[in-house]
């Protein structure tokens, strides 16, 4: 699997959602919208952490929007992706400090469960937006549904055998389209098991993997739209 700024993004989208999930007693950190689910769940069968799930569609929405208007009053010599992942960088970094000096969470809905969980989300909700403004080429990081409904539409066409001139650009979005998707899955897989092992301290690898997609950022953003001007957030 070829290392690229995509590939890392959705390792650690994959990672963070399911480690989040785990230790903040089903809360989505990434894919925000899937705690309307469990904020049902914790209503019939009264776990906890229904504040912190209400809370992460507000706050990943505020911070975006924080985020979009930051940017465009960023002096010129700061390009808009690279401050964006370091930002995300940064509240990883917190986040990992608050989960190894609070942890374990065996109440979801406690202020130290809540901090945590707040923080995780803004950190992805960064994620999301520099991947949305600058990446948009490439498939999504932290949602993979649509991907995988692609992946199908594209097999599906592939079997029907489309004319050979359409083969070539479908057999491209397939390989990145499921590169996306093992790379969120082995993030999935890596935070359960890390989770699993040694608890809290598992939120101390996406600060080391958002370090890694810092340093990717300016040939991955490069290669997929060719100008990566620090101001191309349009």
């Amino acid at each position: 699997m070829k290392l690229t700024l995509p590939t890392v993004l959705s390792f650690n989208g994959g990672y963070v959602d399911t480690a989040g999930y785990l230790a903040l007693q089903g809360l989505f950190t990434a894919h925000v919208t899937g705690n309307f689910v469990t904020i049902g769940a914790a209503l019939v069968f009264g776990t906890s952490g229904i504040v912190a799930k209400l809370l992460a569609l507000p706050v990943f929405c505020m911070v975006i929007v924080v985020t979009r208007l930051v940017s465009f009053n960023l002096p010129p010599r700061w390009p808009v992706l690279e401050t964006m992942l370091t930002l995300k960088l940064l509240l990883l970094l917190v986040a990992a400090v608050l989960a190894i000096a609070m942890g374990p969470f065996a109440n979801g809905g406690g202020a130290p469960a809540i901090i945590l969980g707040m923080t995780l989300v803004s950190a992805m909700a960064i994620q999301n937006a520099a991947h949305r403004i600058h990446l948009g080429a490439a498939p999504p990081s932290t949602l993979m549904t649509g991907t995988t409904t692609q992946i199908m539409i594209d097999i599906a066409d592939m079997i029907r055998e489309v004319p050979e001139v359409a083969r070539d650009p479908i057999r491209f979005r397939l390989r990145r389209m499921c590169t996306a998707v093992a790379s969120f899955a082995a993030g999935a897989a890596a935070g359960a098991l890390l989770f699993n092992a040694i608890d809290s301290w598992c939120f101390a690898l996406p600060p080391v993997v958002a370090l890694l997609a810092r340093i990717t950022a300016k040939s991955s953003q490069t290669a997929l739209t060719g100008t990566p001007g620090p101001q191309s957030a349009t």
